[in-house]
């Protein structure tokens, strides 16, 4: 699915199940469905031509009719679905309840052959109906003669605003001397060492509009007189490539190739062996400029070889993975808040460059504020700085500016350009993705989206239809993000201590800028306090953000019924819709809103067409019965909510793939009927559901587990482990239990290969760690690791760190009970634990010690000393106590707890000491917090 083309994907393939599945529609209609099956494929294939062009080059009757076509796809659909929710809704019921009998078995096949009669008899219906809307589609178009043929005609030549990037006045570059810098030096230099004739390719990658070409631009000018000959090349995304190796030739060498290949023009291949043999003995340095597709570089590759003389090749582009195999990546960084400054104020008030200050001081906040939108992207800064010069030095104004972008609604000629310069990665996209980025302007501006819910919509919506080489919708889903955050279109939230992305934002230009195309085209109806123009009657999509009246007033006057998809913020939360508003809701999200104060969740059974429901923190005591009554629920999240039992008729809910809530909430017997789950969490498992255990072993789709035992643990859970084979994240964990009993538990158990996260912290549940954890090969994808091990051996550790994606490791060891003493951890072989960013060290009797070239990565360490076995590792040793911590050259953050049994408060102090010094002189400085724990507390950071 795609914006321009509507629902027609998924309503064509819903006409192909109408005339498959078992509804015994009658012969004629099923003619009928033939047809607009036939004539929306042909539809579609020209929707997509209109898709893939941008909106200014659109012919305006072109648009009136993809727009019309759209809406009645949408309304096709929500007709299928009603149907088959009608058709269904009998046989549903008698599934799950006991088997009538006598009188009442024939009242009631009675009365479901009525329905189911009425229901086909509706259809038919409806079919005829729409058969004569897509004819009155059809021919509306041939009676205005529309120009399907897209990007056609004689419209006058646009001028691509990216071109001034590369001639802009150094004068006016802000910040830029630096980064040029530290570029020419990775270009030239090889560990301090000048490489003037080493090859050398480095690639620039970043959001549009953060400087890739300005910076490209500005090393070619500083360094290009040190080479032979040079070339600055525009690639951009439809290159002419004979055109391309021919404009480099002239660049190289005007005088000999002007002239030569205007009279003898050559192919694609003599220009490539052209390219080569005029290089192969030269020093020199080309650009290439905005490169969109790796084919397009592997070509150009080809004409631009290796010598021993000494070449530099500089590539920009937008996409991550470009770069990556491109080689020499470097991600360009947002400019710094100062330059920024320095940059907005400049262009503004002309003399403000150096100070990097407001020069009016009732201006000073609503700039700041300004400068938080544009978040360092210099495009962002130029377009708000040329917006704001042309108001008054008056803060109402500028916070009319302020206000205006980010919501897609301010349309003056700069920030047209900004958009057009970002819409050439939107159009780049695979018409998937668009609409998938399209749905990202439901969330307010600087919105942490959370990214395992953002699927779960998406696929909810039916953005997501197909699984692909075995793989779940939701892991596709997962795809289409990771390309959305590879293509620079949103920007993702690491973990800061397993550097997992759990979350993203959407950067404002971004935002402004589908914003503006969902207005457009009537895909969100956003109301968040500002003023939204024009509003389409029919709203398919709500997002309401602010509780501003008038608000009140739009969801009042218009129509919800068609509206498939509604967000409420918490600031919004007077303002919820009433549950009958809706009749093809497919998301309802109510996350953070308070609806304890009499909002009634009631009617929610009757949102038939519901995939997806957030009620997270919305303070409710219980939840509502008639949730059973949503079939078709996909997603139902009660996280954060003080609810004790969840209803005994979710268990009919046979679609649902996710469901969340808080572990003291208990789970009805015939949870093992949801067969369809995927992520389960959080399951408390105590002496009245131990049987449970058993029912868990039917969800063998489960991707995500988070299970809780209370007071002990199940000797099923080993067998319930075997059971699921797909399970990539994995949580367990034991309230009140007698520790030593758990010992070993899970001994046997042998992970699948695709396991990304396991946490069995506080119990033993393994006595050593397990072959399979200290086999790479089987678990490539590991990722976080807490566990509580009996004991471990420095062998084990140097095998953990062999595990090539491992970023959390969180290791809790017995030795203490088993009376182990003086034994020191040494983590020291080169290239170990490359990836890991967080380690916890616990119940470790001897101090850790780290050796230059392990852990490379680590920003935060966590451990617990003791203070005696730490003072005692210091007086056998020359350098008294050294950890190593200088040996960890990205390391931020160090969290270290005491244990001063037996040690006097001296010794307490001399660690503590020691600790707060190596922390000191770390080229880093990282921040410390220690913990003292018996006869001396102290809790200090620095």
């Amino acid at each position: 699915m795609e914006l321009a083309t509507g629902a027609l994907p998924s309503v064509i393939a819903k006409l192909g199940d109408l005339l498959v599945g078992e509804y015994n529609l009658q012969k004629a209609v099923k003619g009928e469905i033939r047809f607009l099956q036939s004539e929306l494929e042909s539809m579609h294939g020209a929707l997509g031509k209109v898709s893939a062009t941008p909106a200014d080059q659109l012919d305006p009757q072109d648009k009136i009719w993809a727009r019309d076509l759209r809406e009645l796809s949408f309304d096709i659909e929500d007709t299928i679905d009603a149907f088959v929710v009608r058709g269904m809704g009998d046989d549903d019921d008698h599934s799950h309840s006991a088997k009538p009998h006598g009188i009442s078995k024939l009242i009631d096949r009675s009365v479901g052959l009525f329905r189911k009669a009425k229901a086909r008899h509706g259809i038919a219906s409806e079919i005829m109906n729409i058969k004569s809307r897509v004819v009155e589609v059809h021919e509306r178009r041939r009676r205005y003669e529309i120009n399907i043929a897209v990007g056609g005609g004689d419209k006058p030549a646009t001028i691509d605003p990216r071109l001034f990037a590369r001639y802009t006045d150094a004068k006016e570059l802000v910040g830029i001397g630096e980064t040029r810098d530290e570029l020419i030096k990775i270009l030239t230099e090889e560990n301090g060492v000048s490489v003037q004739r080493a090859g050398k390719v480095v690639s620039i990658v970043g959001f549009g509009g953060l400087g890739k070409t300005t910076l490209a631009n500005a090393v070619y000018e500083k360094i290009r007189p040190l080479f032979d000959c040079c070339a600055f090349v525009s690639v951009s995304q439809t290159p002419d490539l004979k055109k391309l190796f021919k404009g480099t030739l002239c660049q190289l060498d005007a005088k000999k190739y002007e002239r030569r290949l205007n009279e003898n023009p050559l192919d694609e291949v003599q220009l490539i062996n052209e390219l080569r043999e005029f290089l192969q003995q030269k020093r020199y340095f080309i650009v290439m400029d905005d490169i969109w597709d790796i084919s397009i570089w592997k070509i150009i590759k080809c004409a631009l070889p290796g010598n021993d003389v000494g070449y530099k090749i500089i590539t920009t582009t937008r996409i991550f993975e470009v770069a990556e195999k491109a080689g020499g990546v470097y991600k360009l960084k947002n400019l710094s808040l100062n330059n920024s400054r320095r940059l907005l104020y400049g262009r503004i008030f002309g003399n403000c460059e150096d100070t990097g200050k407001c020069p009016d001081e009732e201006l000073a906040e609503v700039s700041e504020r300004i400068l938080k939108k544009c978040a360092g992207v210099p495009l962002a800064i130029i377009t708000m700085a040329s917006l704001l010069a042309c108001k008054a030095r008056n803060k109402m104004e500028w916070y009319e500016v302020y206000n205006s972008v980010g919501t897609g609604l301010e349309n003056s000629l700069d920030v047209k350009n900004m958009r057009k310069i970002l819409s050439f990665s939107y159009y780049d996209l695979p018409p998937h993705l668009r609409t998938c980025l399209l749905y990202l302007s439901v969330f307010p501006e600087d919105y942490k989206i959370e990214k395992d819910h953002l699927i779960w919509m998406w696929i909810a919506e039916g953005f997501i239809q197909c699984e692909k080489q075995g793989r779940s919708l939701f892991e596709l889903g997962e795809s289409y993000f990771n390309d959305l955050v590879n293509r620079s279109m949103i920007q993702p939230i690491y973990d800061m201590y397993t550097d997992i992305v759990s979350e993203c934002r959407v950067h404002d230009m971004i935002l402004d800028l589908i914003c503006s195309l969902s207005s457009e085209e009537n895909f969100v109806t956003i109301l968040n306090g500002r003023d939204q123009g024009s509003l389409s009657y029919t709203i398919r999509r709500l997002s309401l953000q602010n509780g501003n009246e008038d608000h009140a007033m739009t969801s009042a006057t218009r129509s919800l019924q068609q509206a498939r998809t509604a967000l409420v913020f918490p600031s919004a939360t007077d303002l919820v819709p009433v549950l009958r508003s809706f009749r093809v809701l497919r998301v309802l999200d109510l996350q953070g809103c308070d609806l304890s104060q009499g909002y009634s969740l009631k009617y929610v059974g009757n949102l038939f067409h519901l995939r997806y429901l957030g009620l997270r923190d919305t303070h409710i005591r219980e939840a509502p019965e008639e949730i059973g009554n949503i079939q078709f629920l996909q997603t139902l999240n009660l996280r954060e909510n003080p609810i004790c039992d969840l209803p005994l008729n979710i268990v009919k809910l046979r679609h649902l793939t996710s469901l969340c809530f808080d572990g003291f909430a208990r789970v009805p017997d015939g949870i093992g009927s949801l067969t369809m789950l995927e992520h389960l969490a959080n399951v408390l498992i105590d002496c009245a559901t131990v049987g449970m255990m058993e029912e868990l072993g039917n969800l063998t789709e489960l991707r995500v587990l988070c299970i809780i035992f209370w007071d002990g643990w199940n000797d099923k859970l080993l067998g319930l482990l075997q059971k699921l084979q797909k399970i990539q994240r994995l949580s367990i964990d034991v309230c009140m239990s007698n520790v030593r009993k758990n010992i070993g538990g899970l001994d046997a158990w042998v992970a699948p290969r695709h396991l990304v996260a396991l946490k069995t912290e506080n119990i033993c549940w393994f006595s050593s760690l397990p072959a399979w954890m200290t086999n790479p090969s089987h678990v490539p994808n590991l990722r976080s690791l807490s566990i509580a091990v009996r004991e471990i051996r420095q062998a084990d550790v140097e095998t953990l760190g062999r595990l090539p994606a491992l970023r959390d490791l969180q290791l809790q060891v017995d030795h203490e009970e088993l009376g182990i003493r003086g034994v020191v951890l040494v983590i020291g072989s080169a290239g170990s634990f490359a990836c890991l960013v967080c380690c916890g060290l616990w119940g470790f009797v001897g101090p850790a010690v780290f050796r230059r070239g392990a852990m490379p990565r680590l920003r935060t360490l966590r451990s617990r000393l003791s203070v005696r076995e730490a003072i005692a590792f210091a007086g056998a040793g020359d350098d008294g106590l050294d950890l190593g911590l200088g040996s960890l050259p990205s390391l931020q953050e160090v969290n270290v707890s005491l244990d001063c049994e037996g040690a006097s408060e001296e010794e307490v102090k001399e660690l503590k000491a020691a600790l707060r010094r190596a922390t000191k002189i770390h080229p880093n400085h990282p921040s410390i917090s220690i913990d003292g724990d018996g006869q001396v507390s102290d809790d200090e950071r620095e």
